[in-house]
């Protein structure tokens, strides 16, 4: 009997989707380690942790993203479900969906709220460096909070990140989008400024040009840039409250000692930002330059059905930071054993688990030797193994160990000590001399 075309298929090694990549050691370890900064930093400033669906109703980023914007337009991955017709979404980002969660639980009920999140999010491009079809965001919210010195606390919880990790040369941008009527007035200079230029304008351009023109602005088409520079700037149709606004930003901002400059053409890629719009950047990912991007959004609760309130938040792309941390030197090594279980004869495993597991109780990392057979291996490579792993102790159970009820206790880091002896039966002993660095 043939083998179908069907079964040839099946038989082919199935690799992950292009632009969703696995994640292993010891790269792991480094988004631990990232992660692990950024819970402490959040809970020192009173941001808690919230959870939301992968999926999410496509409306929800339509209405409150803005249907011409290029994630709506060209980037989410949508589908229909076949139960019931929905149309649903994976997350193109996730703003949106913290504050379809806070509105629909009534979060606000008792007051604002600052929220943080860690999770993947999903939009169809083309991957490169830094930007992938599945990455990761690191994002905090002030929900229910108005007024500039909460807009200097996101930025500042930001600046304190990259304080934390080591992280050099990243630039804080700042700019206001003002108000809806003030945004209406630039929008109608810059259309007329455009359209009598419509001869230099790319097929994107002409495209957005009355249904966006504002994005024009973020054009990284070099033959564009000269024109975009010369544009109307919306800084300059600010009324006074916006104005006031943004410099009492900059005043918190330089109270904290942290720096910044003014980029008028800083418009982000939601349609949802009013007043107070950041970035923080960097020359050394190349295209991908900017690292984390935010800014206050007052209508947006109110756009998808909550209660108006205002609200401020960013978003940091896990991998850039990571790809960051990597290019200056700073990427943590995957995390060391403290011991290492060398285990000669199979016939010392259970007294090797016994002892590990209360070690493993007391606090210490601690790895059994295991061979891909059913014998251990011998001595030399386990040794060897042991000093892979970079831990600082190897225990050593051995025949004439065991017989005397001992376990050895070899330091790896020192070539010249000795291997002593440590009784079986004293796993908390043997965990306080290890853990006091003996």
């Amino acid at each position: 009997m043939g083998v179908t075309s069907y079964q040839k298929h099946s038989m082919q090694k199935i690799v992950a989707v292009k632009g969703m990549n696995d994640i292993l050691p010891p790269d792991s370890a480094r988004w631990d380690q990232l992660e692990s900064v950024v819970r402490s930093l959040m809970a020192r400033h009173g941001y808690q942790g919230v959870r939301t669906p992968i999926v999410e109703p496509t409306g929800l980023f339509v209405r409150g993203l803005g249907e011409v914007t290029d994630i709506v337009e060209k980037e989410m991955y949508s589908f229909e479900d076949k139960l019931n017709g929905e149309h649903l979404t994976l997350r193109p980002e996730n703003t949106a969906g913290v504050v379809r969660a806070a509105a629909e639980h009534n979060l606000l009920y008792d007051g604002p709220k600052r929220l943080f999140y860690m999770g993947p999010m999903f939009r169809h491009e083309r991957p490169q460096r830094g930007r992938y079809r599945q990455f990761h965001q690191i994002g905090a919210e002030a929900l229910g909070f108005g007024g500039p010195a909460v807009d200097a606390e996101t930025i500042t919880l930001a600046h304190e990140l990259w304080q934390e990790l080591g992280l050099t040369g990243v630039q804080l941008e700042l700019n206001s989008l003002g108000q809806p009527a003030e945004r209406a007035a630039h929008r109608a200079a810059l259309i007329d400024y455009l359209q009598a230029r419509a001869d230099q304008l790319d097929e994107d351009a002409q495209r957005r040009l009355h249904t966006n023109p504002l994005r024009i602005l973020d054009t990284k088409n070099p033959a564009m840039q000269a024109l975009v520079q010369a544009a109307p700037k919306l800084i300059d149709h600010l009324g006074a409250d916006s104005r006031a606004h943004l410099q009492a930003v900059q005043d918190c901002l330089a109270a904290c000692g942290i720096s910044w400059v003014i980029n008028p053409r800083l418009v982000r890629g939601m349609d949802y930002y009013n007043l107070t719009v950041f970035e923080f950047t960097t020359t050394q990912l190349g295209s991908q330059g900017t690292i984390c991007g935010g800014g206050r959004y007052d209508g947006l609760i109110e756009m998808i059905g909550g209660k108006a309130a205002p609200a401020v938040g960013w978003a940091l792309g896990v991998e850039r930071v990571l790809e960051l941390l990597k290019e200056q030197g700073r990427a943590s090594a995957a995390p060391a054993p403290d011991v290492y279980a060398i285990v000669p004869d199979a016939a010392g495993y259970p007294q090797a688990s016994a002892l590990l597991q209360g070690l493993r109780r007391a606090g210490l990392q601690a790895v059994l030797h295991a061979a891909a057979g059913t014998e251990p291996g011998s001595m030399k490579s386990q040794f060897k193994r042991a000093d892979a792993s970079g831990a600082r102790v190897a225990l050593v159970f051995g025949a004439s160990e065991l017989e005397v009820g001992a376990v050895g206790v070899k330091q790896l880091r020192q070539a010249d000590a000795p291997q002593t002896q440590w009784p079986l039966a004293d796993a908390a002993g043997l965990a306080r001399h290890l853990q006091s660095g003996a």
